[in-house]
């Protein structure tokens, strides 16, 4: 799997999509989706931490039905690629095109708790996920509702910690 990973890191790059990328179409879309919330992970002062890789990982199998080993090889090369590159124009081009309107305000969601899987709403994180949220064509009052609804989610949830 991690081969294949790699392949449509190398292909979401480019502007024409090759056999692989046509070929796994579905993990391109787990492939964008993990790239933009480890961009939005990285952008704080923190950097990658243990809770942020926690929340992608299981915001990936949560979503996409991935197996464990599954979404922590797809962290990981997300990972990779997000400290190689700052392609957020490809990336989104990938969700924008191939999410629906509610799948796209659901991906803003699982931002909003990478975002909040520290605790910290920092400065960086926040201007990125409102750049994120314009490419993919998610307006500021669903941006807004998607933070309020995840929001309630941590505070209900026991021992989370976040405010």
């Amino acid at each position: 799997m991690i081969d294949r990973i790699k392949r449509l890191f190398a292909a979401a790059g480019s502007p024409m999509p090759t056999a692989a990328a046509a070929h796994g179409a579905i993990d391109e879309l787990h492939l964008a989706a993990a790239a933009l919330l480890a961009e939005v992970a990285m952008a704080d002062d923190i950097g990658f931490d243990d809770a942020e890789r926690s929340a992608i990982c299981a915001l990936m199998s949560a979503r996409f039905g991935l197996s464990e080993s599954d979404a922590a090889a797809l962290v990981s090369a997300a990972e990779d690629h997000a400290a190689e590159s700052v392609n957020l124009v490809g990336l989104t081009r990938v969700i924008k095109d191939s999410f629906s309107e509610q799948e796209r305000i659901e991906l803003i969601e699982m931002i909003w708790e990478v975002v909040y899987a520290d605790g910290v709403l920092h400065d960086y994180e926040d201007s990125l996920l409102r750049r994120i949220a314009g490419l993919i064509y998610v307006s500021d009052r669903d941006r807004g509702e998607a933070r309020k609804r995840v929001l309630v989610r941590l505070q209900a949830a026991p021992d989370t910690g976040h405010t």
